[in-house]
């Protein structure tokens, strides 16, 4: 159970750090999972809806 003295201390533990190899791993791991994702491209309504919004959008402008 925390203390009200120690309640109002800030915590004097250091910040925890990856090192270099756990860095580059990681990183390698995030860009091959959103490179997948970027490979899967748009689904073909997504493709539909934003071409109607373009065309709304333009007929506004008119």
């Amino acid at each position: 159970m925390e203390t009200p003295a120690a309640h109002g201390k800030k915590s004097e533990a250091k910040p925890a750090k990856l090192g270099r190899e756990v860095q580059a791993r990681l990183g390698q791991q995030l860009r091959a999972m959103y490179d997948d994702v970027l490979n899967q491209g748009v689904p073909d309504r997504f493709a539909d809806l934003i071409k109607r919004i373009d065309v709304n959008g333009n007929n506004d402008k008119q």
